[in-house]
């Protein structure tokens, strides 16, 4: 069994070259993976947290990750649905917010892990939110050491955007690098678990969980499409 590290330098490499990825979901039983998981969301402020089905971090166990893989090996394992909380914006609106189980949190962990280290190479040098070693203040640095020049800047935002992906398009943007049914119907399994408000469940037609582990590197993956237009097609133009 190769050690945590050694599977994910693999997968960058594969991403640095270009090469694709056939076999991701056999990754997923590797009880390595599942205990850097473990020690990466242990410490959140969400690991005590109990979504729909009460669990939370306590309990964890080498026996509960075997029996995790074990699900998982067998194709039995299934997404829950996320319980939704409602949490206030300063504007008076508020924001949709996505409590999953812990068992779910630690697989979602694990297929991030996974995710972050093919694709981490091969996104834009230019984007920096929802990534390791990155985000405002090196965004701002980039600004202010290679932009002397700008005089004025264009600022959009993507509403909703989590609550906004399609999940055709995701499937499809994964399916283009990731050759493994298996893997990609378990991103479909999240992406459809649906959620629980006033414990009445509801469909999720479109959108990743707001609070989801997975949900962040999914979207820096759906988005990496604009990037790749903008640089290539839209500037030169």
């Amino acid at each position: 069994m190769q050690s945590a590290e050694a599977v994910l330098e693999i997968l960058r490499e594969r991403g640095r070259r270009n090469l694709p990825c056939n076999e991701l979901y056999r990754q997923m039983f590797n009880p390595q993976l599942y205990l850097l998981a473990h020690g990466r969301i242990y410490s959140n402020k969400g690991a005590m947290t109990p979504g729909a089905s009460g669990e939370t971090a306590d309990g964890m166990s080498l026996e509960k990750i075997g029996s995790i893989i074990d699900a998982l090996r067998h194709e039995r394992f299934r997404f829950k649905p996320v319980k939704r909380v409602l949490i206030p914006k300063k504007n008076g609106k508020t924001r949709p917010l996505g409590l999953p189980p812990w068992t779910d949190k630690l697989v979602g962990e694990v297929m991030r892990l996974l995710l972050e280290a093919y694709f981490e190479p091969r996104f834009s040098d230019h984007s920096h939110g929802f990534r390791p070693r990155r985000g405002c203040h090196t965004a701002l640095s980039e600004v202010a050491r290679a932009w002397t020049g700008t005089t004025w800047f264009i600022e959009g935002d993507i509403a909703k955007c989590f609550d906004s992906l399609d999940h055709r398009v995701m499937l499809e943007t994964l399916g283009d690098k990731i050759h493994d049914s298996r893997f990609l119907r378990l991103v479909r399994n999240m992406l459809q678990a649906g959620y629980l408000e006033d414990w009445t469940w509801n469909a999720t037609l479109s959108g990743a969980p707001q609070g989801g582990v997975l949900s962040p590197v999914l979207s820096n993956i759906y988005l990496h499409k604009l990037d790749v237009f903008v640089e290539t097609m839209l500037m030169p133009e």
